[in-house]
């Protein structure tokens, strides 16, 4: 690898200089690459040398636009199984904000001040600080699979990422999500009572093994009695549901798991499965009669994949305003009455009070389990995001009275 000097004359009569570095590339293809300044060259040559020796340097000419890559991104995501509400979502951050704002750069070009730039650009343009982190998280896939296509030799986002989350950004970021609490995000235990205390029908037992297991709303709408053990007393998750009623893994490997069920669980799924909805085989008997057989857990009236939508609407909202865990909406009826809503508005709370129950401490009506077994009834990928979550709601053990019987403990 070299850098030399370039002088020449325009056509306006003017001494030009120039700074080129010449060098063979991984496949030994000769490559110039020109700068204005030597300083400019000197970094240029010091990276490539190491790039080119790690067999991962990507010339310029020979790198590709994010367009493309994006392409061969959603092209590999399609080819990968993953489910067809996420390769959708690629899809929509590839053509609705990725495309239209940085579509046309070359991927040596996407550095770090570029890809700032592209973040400062999707916020003016009115984008949600959730949606940019999204579109960033989905950018950073991108030149991933880039990068193992030899297409570029880094991942911007990712090294980005990487310096901001330490020190005050990260600091600030955990400030400004906030910590979740109870009778906010997370329903209270005289709630929950009075929630329990009203259910019936269909939705008694989903709601019941709801609020028990903790499962995500996708794990429980793709539930089939094949994995409820009554013997044993437990479920487990094997399976998912997307949104677009489409069976899949669960989230991680972590996910899929085996949860404990309690008595009141038990019975009501005993009891739920002599009544519940048989999915059409699409075959018949010899009398010509369809056969059916239970195969989902909480299926809707045919024995198909409940839809979300009807689990919140004619469940989990109408049980909190019966049970009179609601707000006010400030407006009245034709008699004058407070119109009232339901307090929580997604499955997720649940999950939520679920991790809160398997935190607490007995006396405090808890199960008083330590993080790890909690991470592992959650299916949560590390015990790091456990913590994250719901560290805040683990016992501190130096409250007054435990001090004092440690106090006395020592020195009795």
């Amino acid at each position: 690898m070299s850098i030399r000097k370039r002088t020449w004359t325009n056509a306006k009569g003017e001494v030009k200089t120039a700074w080129v570095v010449d060098y063979l590339d991984t496949n030994s293809v000769r490559r110039l690459k020109t700068f204005k300044l030597k300083k400019e060259a000197d970094q240029f040559a010091a990276t490539a040398s190491v790039e080119v020796r790690e067999g991962v340097h990507v010339a310029d000419s020979a790198s590709t636009t994010v367009a493309k890559a994006g392409e061969f991104w959603i092209t590999s995501a399609e080819k990968a199984g993953l489910e067809k509400s996420s390769v959708d979502q690629y899809r929509q951050h590839l053509n609705l904000h990725i495309k239209p704002l940085i579509g046309d750069t070359k991927l040596s070009a996407l550095n770090i001040p570029a890809v700032r730039a592209f973040e400062d650009d999707l916020a003016h343009k009115g984008r949600s600080s959730a949606m940019v982190k999204k579109v960033l998280v989905s950018l950073g896939s991108l030149l991933s699979d880039a990068q193992e296509r030899g297409l570029t030799s880094k991942n911007t986002v990712r090294d980005m990422r990487g310096k901001r989350r330490k020190g005050k950004d990260r600091r600030a970021e955990r400030r400004q999500k906030g910590k979740l609490r109870v009778g906010v995000d997370i329903p209270t235990r005289e709630e929950v009572k009075a929630i329990v205390g009203v259910l019936q029908g269909k939705w008694r037992p989903l709601l019941l093994t709801t609020i028990f297991t903790g499962l995500r709303a996708s794990e429980l709408r793709g539930l089939r009695w094949v994995n409820v053990d009554f013997d044993k007393r437990e479920l487990h998750v094997r399976e998912r549901a997307d949104r677009f009623n489409e069976m899949g893994q669960p989230k991680s490997e972590a996910g899929e798991r085996s949860v404990p069920l309690p008595p009141i669980v038990i019975n009501a799924l005993r009891e739920w499965k002599l009544v519940c909805p048989k999915l059409a085989t699409g075959k018949y008997n010899s009398e010509g009669e369809p056969i059916k057989e239970l195969n989902y857990v909480f299926p809707n009236g045919a024995g198909n994949i409940e839809s979300l939508a009807n689990i919140i609407n004619r469940a989990l909202l109408p049980v909190q305003v019966l049970a009179g865990v609601s707000v006010d909406t400030g407006e009245k009826d034709k008699e004058s009455n407070p119109i009232m809503r339901a307090k929580y508005t997604g499955m997720h709370a649940l999950r939520h009070f679920y991790a809160s129950w398997c935190i607490n401490r007995p006396t405090d009506g808890g199960l008083g389990l330590p993080p790890k077994v909690v991470q592992e009834r959650l299916g949560h990928a590390s015990i790091m995001m456990t913590m994250d979550v719901y560290g805040h709601l683990f016992p501190r053990g130096d409250d007054a009275d435990e001090l004092a019987a440690a106090e006395n403990a020592l020195l009795a």
